[in-house]
C-alpha cells in the first residue's frame, strides 16, 4: 500500500516508521526544509513541499496513493490536503489529525475527512483508561461506518474471566479486534481466554456501546 502522510514532525515520522515496518510505501511530505530529514526515516521517500498546493501534490503522484495522512500541526493545513487528496485526487483513505478540540467538529467527510484523529482526545482518553476498570473509553470515530474504536479493561468480577472469547455473547456490530495483555498482543480467536486486567479493543456501533459494557462489566465500574 503507498501511503503519503503530510507533515514530516514527530508525529509523521513515528508514523512512517510503523507502517514501514508493516510492509507499506511512504512518502513524508513538509513544506519546512528542516524538517527535511530522510535519515531519520531511510525508508521513506521524501518531498519538499506544500501539501496545500495542487502542483505540490501533482508531483507526490497523490493519485497512486491508497491513503494519505494529514498529520501536520496546522488544522487549516490538514484539512485543505484532505479535501484536496479525496476530491481532486481520488485517494481512496483519507486521515486527518486533529490539534485542537474546538476544531474537531470540521474533520468530516464534508471536507475529505474519513477518519479523523484527535490528539487531545486520545490523550485524555488514555488517562481516563489509567484510572478506570469495567467502563469503555472511546478512543476515535470511523466517520463513514456509525462506528467507534473503544477500549475496556476487563473488570475482576466480570463474569467472562477465564473463559474464551467465542462465549461472549457480543451485540450485534461489535467485533473484538485485539487483546492486550502483558504488554503482548493476542489475536482474539474463538478459543483464546480473556483474563481480569485484559484491554480489549473493540470496534462498535455507537448505539450499542451501553449494551457492550452491561455484557461485560453488568455491576457497574467507574464513575
Amino acid at each position: 500500500m503507498r501511503v503519503a502522510i503530510a507533515g514530516a514532525g514527530a508525529v509523521g515520522r513515528s508514523i512512517a516508521r510503523e507502517l514501514i515496518m508493516n510492509g507499506h510505501d511512504i512518502l513524508l511530505i513538509d513544506k519546512n526544509p528542516d524538517s527535511i530529514k530522510p535519515e531519520r526515516v531511510p525508508d521513506a521517500e521524501w518531498l519538499l513541499a506544500d501539501s496545500c498546493e495542487m502542483s505540490s501534490l501533482e508531483e507526490a503522484r497523490l493519485d497512486q496513493c491508497d491513503v494519505v495522512i494529514a498529520a501536520t500541526g496546522d488544522d487549516k493545513a490538514n484539512l485543505v490536503t484532505s479535501l484536496l487528496a479525496k476530491t481532486e485526487f481520488g485517494v481512496p483513505r483519507t486521515v486527518g489529525r486533529v490539534n485542537h478540540p474546538n476544531n474537531e467538529w470540521l474533520f468530516t467527510e464534508a471536507w475529505g475527512v474519513d477518519v479523523n484523529v484527535s490528539t487531545p482526545r486520545i490523550m485524555s482518553a488514555l488517562v481516563e483508561e489509567a484510572v478506570t476498570v469495567g467502563d469503555l473509553v472511546r478512543l476515535f470515530t470511523f466517520r463513514q461506518g456509525n462506528a467507534n474504536l473503544v477500549e475496556m479493561t476487563l473488570p475482576a468480577d466480570s463474569p467472562y474471566v477465564g473463559k474464551p472469547a467465542g462465549l461472549i455473547p457480543f451485540p450485534e456490530n461489535c467485533a473484538l479486534v485485539t487483546i492486550l495483555r502483558d504488554g503482548q498482543v493476542y489475536v482474539p480467536d474463538a478459543e483464546q481466554p480473556v483474563e481480569a486486567g485484559d484491554e480489549l479493543l473493540f470496534v462498535v456501533s455507537s448505539d450499542i456501546e451501553d449494551n457492550l459494557e452491561r455484557i461485560l462489566a453488568p455491576s457497574g465500574h467507574g464513575g
